[in-house]
């Protein structure tokens, strides 16, 4: 089953800092989940090893330190929908309680109750991504914001707090044309702004700022000039203090917890 974690891990997090877990106390271990060691052993076993230590088909999952970093809502979207293009499979027959009692489980045989940290507030942070930092602009999130780039509504579910972080301050460099806006102009003199979508040897598809698709062939073309400047800003770092920005980081994981399960903890149910 879970060939989860360490195939996901070693494809999409390899950039993580290796930063050795610190032990827990003895206070925050969970109990061992008998219903989830059941399902283990006869779903998971087979592949990663009645301790979860790995065996022939599939890696450790228990002492790897990049498995034990994830949080438990990203190994259960990993169980439901498994890994794309991997011996990973969707587990969709499962029912949530009994995936969550799989994780709970595995989290005994690491011996640690590793979960996510809210370093913020989502309260603020909603209220900075729609309005200081004008992250809804451009970015859509839970139905509200912009098109022109990526949903963020399930962003925070498949990268940890230092992955959003680097993220919103380390964007990608301007010399990354996809992340540029462009303006078309037609030999008509009509000039469209907005990103590429689509390209090919003939024609380009264009969408606007407001969600508007542009279609124009390339025999028509004038001039094509990207824009300097990326779509994303790269001045977070300087712009929104430690505090707003860990702001930020919390909504987009409270917003992903919603949309995983319909029932996202508060802050101060996170813990260590």
């Amino acid at each position: 089953m879970l060939v989860l974690a360490a195939l996901w891990a070693a494809s999409c997090f390899a950039a993580w800092p290796q930063t050795p877990q610190k032990p827990t106390q003895q206070k925050n271990v969970r109990p061992v989940s008998t219903r989830g060691q059941q399902i283990f052993a006869s779903t998971c076993a087979t592949c990663h090893g009645l301790d979860g230590r790995g065996a022939e088909r599939a890696p450790n999952i228990a002492d790897n330190p990049r498995v034990q970093r994830l949080s438990d809502l990203q190994i259960v979207h990993i169980i439901e929908n498994g890994i794309p293009g991997s011996a990973m499979p969707a587990f969709h027959a499962l029912a949530t309680s009994d995936v969550t009692a799989v994780v709970a489980y595995l989290r005994t045989l690491q011996g640690t109750r590793q979960t996510l940290k809210l370093p913020g507030d989502p309260v603020r942070g909603e209220t900075i991504f729609f309005g200081k930092a004008g992250c809804s602009s451009c970015h859509m999130i839970a139905g509200k914001g912009g098109f022109i780039a990526s949903d963020l509504s399930t962003y925070a579910r498949t990268h940890t707090v230092e992955e959003i972080r680097s993220a919103i301050t380390d964007p990608a460099p301007a010399s990354d044309r996809q992340a540029r806006m462009v303006t078309a102009t037609t030999r008509g003199g009509e000039k469209v702004v907005g990103r590429i979508r689509n390209e090919d040897n003939f024609s380009l598809q264009l969408q606007t700022l407001d969600g508007t698709f542009h279609f124009v062939t390339k025999s028509d073309l004038e001039a094509l000039e990207y824009n300097s400047q990326p779509l994303m800003p790269s001045d977070y770092g300087s712009t929104l203090p430690p505090d707003e920005l860990n702001d930020v980081v919390s909504y987009l994981i409270k917003v992903a917890g919603a949309n995983a399960s319909g029932n996202p903890k508060r802050a101060d149910e996170w813990e260590d």
